[in-house]
């Protein structure tokens, strides 16, 4: 039977938009249909399986054919679906017991399908779920007969894969193509039941866990045509950990988010190594602080910022933290001996300024670390004497100018961008830890909560030093309390996977992102992630910007996209950012 085109046509010269888009004609066959010279032929899906995961519809979206998938959905109304289930619990109930009367053992088939409706039927009456009636059609195309036949072999054998049941529409091939169509009409009917949480999973944009609602889009998976979003807020904890060897795109994907977490009103600070995000502060309106260019300085005495309460322990929490700054200034953690003379030596130090325990004191001018070298000089005990003289590169020497002054400028605003860029490798780590430690003051005042990212990239030059990778490994402990997440950026997987407190501060994150990897440290990341033999060579060959998503138990592999304005303010390619400034 031949239909010509089924759209009006008007006379030549007079073409319509319609009559110039419909085929010249259109045959219909028993199991396919030819429309203009291209064949297709629909499949009616029939049987699903009884388990199903978030997202297992993406593989049919990415057949490697021409192919149309069709999704309609009919909501039951309460009423029928409870009489529907008590009905079909009582056919499945008179068949047990029927085969019970004769003697023969029961179905498992049945008492399964006994034990889901019961349980749909009890979801349904409490009002937490609801029945739909679904019908799935998938349209394949081929040039010719040959061709159509093969890509149909290739469809049986992927939704045998998944489960699934496909019969051919005999006879129905017109309507089985209108029902495959964005048309909203289902000429097939070949429907069957399914409950609220079924019906969400087969859903070919959800994404496993990775698909929250209100969360920031990092990008696609790469299994399907799902989008991977994140909300680090709706998690058990609000942390991230992103690990990947250099070049990977960790940075890339660490700003990607910053950007959109802005957009979401989202306040965010940033310990940057390599003054990487300055362009990004620019452009967002933020505050960029170059440690190490003269004239800017973080004094780690101070007592009033982000510790306003002015509580009697404020000098104590402030003397413990000067501990960890020593600590990191001499590279080593410090002898008992030694840690009694640092400790009289802050006591004097504050003193000498008028600063006590007194809370009306502490809003004086703070000592500075000459006044502690000076204290410590003071001192009979050797101890103190040997300390302040270690200290004497960061107090008269060359190091000194981090330190030789009260603190500049106090971090605030919607984005902090702290550059340790200009400082020497030597000053680094302590100046990764002192800018960590501005952040977690103002975080930490309970006058100013909010929703708040932390971002330390180039974790492993705090990681390296023992004082400081505990003091890290705290505040991702803390973190929670104070609805802040911290994001812990690093291209050395080894630092954090190599002691105790790298592996807390791994597992008070729940989201990893695990992008392309080295092979010298993919030995280690595989016994610590329990990645498998695919995941493992996917890591090795990941390209930029591709990787793994945990959050919660679910992995996702996806990869990060951005838009052409996104791009050209996180990008950090040399050979990009030389040609972004040639054009400016």
């Amino acid at each position: 039977m031949k239909l010509r085109a089924l759209l009006s046509r008007r006379p030549a010269g007079d073409a319509t938009l319609a009559s110039l888009l419909a085929p010249e004609g259109v045959e219909v066959g028993t199991r396919a249909l030819q429309l203009g010279g291209e064949l297709l032929r629909t499949f009616v899906v029939t049987g699903y399986p009884r388990e199903v995961r978030t997202g297992w519809l993406d593989p049919l979206l990415t057949f490697p054919s021409k192919v149309d998938v069709a999704l309609h959905v009919l909501p039951v109304p309460n009423a029928v679906a409870a009489d529907r289930l008590r009905r079909q619990r009582a056919r499945l109930e008179s068949s047990r017991r029927a085969d019970a009367a004769r003697g023969r053992m029961s179905s498992p088939e049945i008492d399964v399908a006994v034990e889901d409706a019961e349980e749909l039927a009890a979801r349904v009456a409490r009002g937490e779920g609801r029945l739909f009636r679904v019908g799935l059609y998938v349209t394949v195309y081929g040039d010719d007969e040959a061709q159509l036949d093969a890509v149909s072999s290739r469809l049986r054998a992927l939704t045998s894969s998944l489960l699934l049941d496909v019969h051919v529409a005999s006879f129905r091939s017109m309507q089985g193509w209108l029902s495959s169509k964005p048309l909203g009409i289902d000429l097939l009917d070949a429907r069957r039941t399914f409950d609220s949480p079924a019906l969400a999973a087969t859903f070919p944009f959800s994404c496993a866990e990775a698909a929250a609602p209100g969360g920031v889009l990092y990008g696609r998976t790469l299994r399907g045509a799902g989008m991977v979003q994140v909300d680090r807020f709706a998690q058990a904890n609000y942390n991230t950990v992103v690990l990947a060897r250099s070049g990977a795109g960790k940075s890339y994907l660490t700003k990607l988010d910053l950007l959109r977490s802005l957009i979401r009103g989202v306040e965010c600070a940033v310990i940057d190594p390599e003054d990487e995000y300055r362009s990004l502060a620019t452009a967002m309106g933020g505050v960029c602080l170059q440690l190490g260019k003269q004239g800017v300085r973080v004094n780690p005495f101070d007592l009033d910022a982000g510790e306003g309460d002015s509580s009697a322990e404020t000098l104590s929490r402030r003397a413990l933290f000067l501990h960890t700054v020593v600590s990191v200034l001499i590279g080593e953690p410090l002898a008992a001996r030694t840690r009694a003379a640092l400790d009289r030596g802050i006591v004097a130090a504050y003193n000498g300024c008028g600063i006590t325990a007194d809370p009306r004191t502490h809003r004086r001018p703070a000592p500075l670390l000459r006044d502690l070298a000076d204290a410590l000089d003071s001192d009979r005990d050797p101890a103190a004497r040997q300390l302040a003289a270690r200290l004497a590169p960061f107090v008269r020497g060359s190091h000194r100018a981090l330190f030789d002054g009260p603190t500049t400028t106090r971090p605030e605003g919607h984005l902090v961008v702290f550059s340790l860029r200009h400082l020497p490798d030597e000053l680094k780590a302590i100046g990764t830890l002192l800018t960590l430690d501005a952040i977690w003051r103002r975080v930490a005042d309970p006058e100013t909560r909010r929703r708040r990212i932390v971002v330390v990239d180039e974790a492993w030059l705090l990681m390296r030093d023992v004082a400081g990778a505990a003091f890290l490994a705290r505040l991702a402990k803390s973190s929670r309390k104070h609805w802040c997440g911290l994001s812990v950026v690093t291209q050395d997987a080894g630092d954090l996977l190599a002691s105790e407190l790298g592996q807390v501060v791994i597992a008070n994150a729940a989201t990893h992102v695990l992008l392309r990897q080295a092979p010298q440290s993919i030995d280690r990341l595989t016994q610590a992630f329990k990645l498998s033999d695919g995941e493992r060579t996917f890591l090795l060959g990941a390209q930029v910007g591709e990787g793994i998503l945990t959050v919660g138990t679910e992995r996702i592999a996806f990869r990060a996209e951005a838009s052409a304005d996104e791009h050209r303010l996180i990008t950090t390619d040399p050979a990009e950012l030389a040609a972004l400034e040639s054009a400016a």
